[in-house]
């Protein structure tokens, strides 16, 4: 089991105990963020979200430039440079006392994290062979798992104490866990930033390349998937089942449990462009039967039965999860250009942030609002997405098998077949 946790020793180990140290940091600032906001600094519910939203709107707008300056000058010195402003993000929550330091502070949270995650999408690119990036990416995304969950742990330690000097030493250890990474990240091998070749066009390529640009928001369709956990389900076991209240928290231990043990098995079998494309239509069908659990899950039923509903539906949703990320790993690293990574995985990373901008506010509106028919439309949503991939992708292949080498879209995945592992010159 060892072996599927931890990546072989090298580049990608190291980067994974980089993440593995801020999300530890992530983890206790997610579960105790929104508490420390209202009842330390003093704001409305109102005031916090459009705070948060605001900054992860600008940090989507800002992931490509800041993934652009990766890639001019270097992605090691970017990513540890950005996790520095993270941690200094977080260390203007610890002062801020007034709702124009709170928004100053989430605008550099949000643009920071982006980049950060940008930036070391391109430093992975440039450490590791094509063919092994897509289960080193799995790898880290188990390792992410875990320490997010180490991290909620301590971020229920100080719940349970609920008091300020708790939840400041939540953001204290938050911002020190990035400036761990940071050290981390220098200790890394370098990866020498790619110049701009003559005549290689616009400086931010990835906006002009169209069928590009279809994938990554056809993608970001299918992460509104995230806000699910965090927010939906909870609103949805309490107001809407008869299941017990407990049973929104082992919803969210049976999806870090799954990813932790399970995503890099999935990832395996995800080996080029053609299974990745499968990958992601079989994460929209998984999806969608998940989403039709939990409309089921309201039906009336005894507690223990819709609890038992919720957690097969639960089971589903973590299943589409992990193949809708195996096989957009390897379309977005595919896809991308060999000297263009950081720009490109700073706009096809938007999703994420997308996501979390759009979805609390659309899914609460079409699910709790709704009931049951707004899960079975989320669903025929997911659905229809992911069977738009496949073709959005050989789109995206036809267009790079065309041009000429060089063309300032043109990378890793030109003149190779659908299918086949893309290897960069």
């Amino acid at each position: 089991m060892g072996s599927r946790l931890i990546p072989p020793a090298g580049p990608a180990r190291r980067l994974a105990a980089a993440q593995l140290t801020n999300a530890v940091g992530d983890g206790a600032f997610l579960v105790c963020s929104a508490l420390y906001f209202s009842r330390v600094v003093g704001l409305s519910a109102p005031r916090i979200g459009f705070g948060l939203t605001l900054g992860w709107a600008v940090g989507a707008l800002a992931g490509v430039p800041l993934g652009h300056l990766a890639d001019r000058r270097g992605p090691r010195g970017v990513a540890a440079l950005l996790a520095v402003a993270t941690a200094g993000a977080v260390g203007v929550f610890l002062t801020a006392r007034s709702y124009p330091v709170f928004l100053a502070a989430a605008v550099l949270y949000g643009c920071a994290q982006c980049g950060l995650a940008a930036a070391r999408q391109a430093l992975l690119a440039a450490l590791v062979p094509p063919a092994e990036r897509t289960t080193a990416r799995a790898h880290l995304q188990s390792t992410v798992n875990a320490g997010l969950a180490v991290g909620a742990a301590l971020g229920g330690v100080a719940l349970h104490f609920d008091t300020r000097a708790a939840y400041l030493t939540v953001l204290a250890v938050d911002a020190l866990s990035f400036l761990g990474s940071a050290v981390l990240l220098r200790r890394l091998p370098a990866a020498p930033p790619a110049p701009a070749a003559a005549g290689a066009g616009p400086r931010l390529a990835v906006l002009r390349d169209r069928p590009y640009a279809l994938v990554a928001p056809v993608n970001s369709v299918l992460l509104l998937y995230m806000p699910l956990l965090s927010l939906i389900l909870p609103l949805w076991t309490v107001q809407r089942t008869a299941a017990p209240g407990w049973t929104a928290a082992a919803l969210l231990v049976l999806n870090t449990v799954s990813v932790v043990l399970f995503q890099v098995r999935v990832a395996g079998r995800v080996d080029g462009l053609r299974t990745a494309a499968r990958s992601v239509r079989f994460a929209g069908l998984v999806l969608a039967a998940s989403c039709a659990g939990f409309a089921l899950s309201a039906s009336g039923s005894a507690p223990w039965a819709a609890a038992g509903v919720l957690l097969v539906s639960a089971a589903l949703q973590v299943g589409g999860e992990m193949l809708l990320a195996a096989g957009s790993w390897e379309i977005g690293f595919g896809l991308a250009p060999a000297d263009q990574q950081g720009q490109y995985q700073g706009f096809f990373g938007s999703g994420v942030a997308v996501a979390r901008t759009v979805g609390p506010l659309l899914l609460t509106w079409l699910i709790i609002g709704w009931g049951a028919p707004g899960w079975l439309v989320l669903g025929g949503v997911f659905a229809l997405a992911g069977a738009a991939m496949g073709p959005a992708v050989r789109w995206a292949e036809r267009s790079r098998t065309a041009l000429a080498p060089g063309h300032p879209v043109a990378g890793t995945a030109a003149g190779s077949r659908l299918g086949e592992p893309h290897i960069s010159g």
